[in-house]
């Protein structure tokens, strides 16, 4: 799940809210509001709410990716996630606070986020991301992952490599003590020594008792930044990376967000807490 305007997070860095035009990227997003939240582990009841949730989107992205296959319909993969929630009594998050028409968000090849759930077939050789953002009991834990169906394309492969070596990197500096600009500077480098591009507008941000919370995390070193990572911090880290260069556009839904030059893009995410040594992880597969 994507952040974040600049004007709600930082004046420096911008990416783009949830369901804001593309084109008022830096004006406020009425939207925004939970950006001014910051969630930071107090207590062993926060911690055990942020991993129980984060249980949750695990188990249904794994559930997702199981039932992805070519003849599909997006929907159907939409009711898998539904089904898991539904055995935990968790709620999604983008659906109970920003009204989107369904329950994750799912995009195929050059969507980069946000798309809508409905009828369309996943096809031969799609670029599918999935994308669950679930609350329970109040805490709010975000993760995507990209899918490819076969026959794989070695580009795809490689793009999805790339993201994912990304994440990981961004994950082996996100210290406590560290600017937040370390884990964009990860992120970009691995992109660029892949011969990738990150999608520039859109960014990790802060989560857990909302869905966008400060601070906002780029996928590129903001050198403007003066945001730190503390103990106890909630972050999604999410590497958005294109084919290649592209700014990322709005289509006509107002919701699902794709690469302008119709290039593939991917998309890989984790919830973590923030630590002293390793962060750890919510949403890993258990």
């Amino acid at each position: 799940m994507v952040a974040s305007a600049s004007a709600c997070v930082s004046s420096h860095t911008r990416c783009l809210a949830w369901n804001e035009p593309i084109y008022d990227a830096a004006i406020a997003h009425p939207r925004c509001a939970g950006q001014h939240v910051t969630m930071s582990i107090e207590s062993a009841a926060d911690l055990a709410g942020m991993q129980q949730v984060g249980t949750v989107v695990a188990l249904a992205i794994a559930e997702m990716k199981a039932a992805a296959r070519v003849g599909t319909t997006t929907a159907e993969l939409d009711a898998v996630a539904l089904s898991t929630f539904k055995r935990f009594g968790a709620r999604s998050a983008p659906q109970l606070i920003y009204g989107f028409p369904g329950i994750t968000c799912i995009s195929v090849n050059d969507e980069i986020v946000h798309g809508i759930p409905g009828p369309r077939r996943l096809a031969s050789g799609d670029v599918l991301k999935v994308d669950v953002t679930a609350e329970l009991g109040g805490y709010i834990a975000d993760a995507a992952t990209t899918i490819l169906l076969p026959p794989i394309r070695l580009s795809a492969t490689r793009l999805k490599e790339a993201a994912s070596t990304a994440l990981r990197a961004a994950l082996s500096v996100a210290r406590a003590g560290e600017r937040v600009s370390v884990i964009g500077r990860a992120i970009e480098t691995e992109a660029k020594r892949a011969g990738f591009a990150v999608v520039r507008e859109l960014c990790g941000h802060g989560v857990g008792k909302e869905i966008h919370e400060h601070p906002s995390v780029p996928n590129y070193e903001d050198r403007f930044s003066r945001d730190v990572l503390t103990e106890g911090l909630v972050i999604a880290v999410e590497p958005m990376l294109s084919e290649l260069p592209s700014t990322a556009v709005e289509a006509n839904d107002g919701w699902t967000i794709r690469t302008r030059n119709g290039c593939l893009a991917v998309h890989e995410e984790h919830t973590i807490v923030i630590c002293q040594g390793a962060p750890l992880v919510v949403t890993a597969a258990a």
